[in-house]
């Protein structure tokens, strides 16, 4: 039966699609994305692609029809999550759709002050009452977006600003989620279960600030502050308190509200999270925070 996938055209998606073509017929994925354009050469190999909005309600019926089991990626939003990944679900459960995995995130919880955290357990909870057979892959923070986006400004700057103290999360590169994602689409069972992927060890920001320094040869002091003082640090750098279509920063909606309420989780032990079910579904051992600055060295040596 056909596996369908939302938000197919993204980063996520794009590596699910690749991975699990490398498993399944292309006759068995059926792709959704806002632009199917995106998706042509797909379509030539004998993908399904069709179009899908989470904004537009209407349109994901029709959409997800004939699909088996459906890869749910997660919306970005703050604040928007709910009522897309509402519209999402209850379009499979009337689509027919028996399994719904999921890309929740670690501690997942309505007590974890993160905001992310809180939205991604409430997604768990309208999937527990849809009807469906559901898998939550709770991913930690991905290691890729601190090498990527924290670890360029805190060279330019020569300083990690975090209020996240001397809490600890295990960092998991996109690629080892992906490859669970995968592994759990293309074989059975799976169902009513909650994964926890993680990458191999817990660190904490100073850790990881003293990884960048070494990697790049440059100085990165760890300047530990309140979250007021973070606040500002991210107004300094432009970013909103709230996510914004029309408001991004390197290209990506960013708020300081979700990364002010996610550093706070970490200070208080909320993300401090270690599972080995990276390999269980793998049967490899998941990439290193270290591994990944190693494989940037170059462009952090220039940043």
């Amino acid at each position: 039966m056909p596996t369908l996938i939302t938000g197919a055209s993204g980063q996520y998606g794009s590596l699910a699609v690749a991975g699990l073509l490398e498993r399944v017929d292309p006759a068995e994925l059926i792709l959704i994305t806002r632009r199917p354009e995106k998706l042509s050469v797909l379509a030539k190999r004998g993908v399904t692609v069709r179009a899908g909005d989470f904004d537009h309600p209407a349109s994901l019926r029709s959409a997800f029809a004939g699909a088996d089991k459906m890869l749910l990626i997660s919306s970005t939003r703050v604040g928007r999550r709910l009522s897309q990944h509402r519209a999402a679900i209850d379009a499979a459960a009337a689509s027919g759709v028996r399994h719904i995995v999921y890309t929740s995130f670690v501690g997942a919880g309505p007590d974890n002050p993160a905001l992310v955290a809180q939205e991604h357990f409430a997604t768990e909870q309208m999937l527990r009452k849809s009807g469906c057979r559901w898998t939550a892959l709770r991913d930690s923070q991905y290691a890729d977006a601190l090498a990527d986006a924290a670890a360029p400004i805190a060279l330019k700057m020569g300083r990690w600003i975090s209020s996240a103290g001397e809490g600890r999360i295990a960092l998991v590169t996109r690629r080892d989620c992906v490859a669970c994602a995968v592994a759990v689409l293309s074989s059975a069972g799976h169902e009513d279960t909650i994964y926890n992927i993680t990458g191999p060890e817990l660190l904490s920001y100073r850790q990881v600030a003293a990884m960048v320094s070494s990697v790049a040869n440059k100085p990165v002091e760890f300047a530990a502050v309140t979250d007021d003082e973070l606040y500002e640090h991210f107004d300094r750098l432009g970013i909103p308190r709230e996510a914004a279509d029309d408001k991004t920063v390197q290209g990506v909606p960013w708020s300081s509200d979700d990364m002010v309420s996610f550093e706070r989780a970490i200070r208080t032990g909320h993300l401090a999270v270690l599972s080995d079910d990276v390999k269980k579904l793998t049967g490899r051992e998941p990439q290193s925070m270290h591994s990944v600055l190693l494989e940037r060295a170059s462009a952090l040596r220039g940043a």
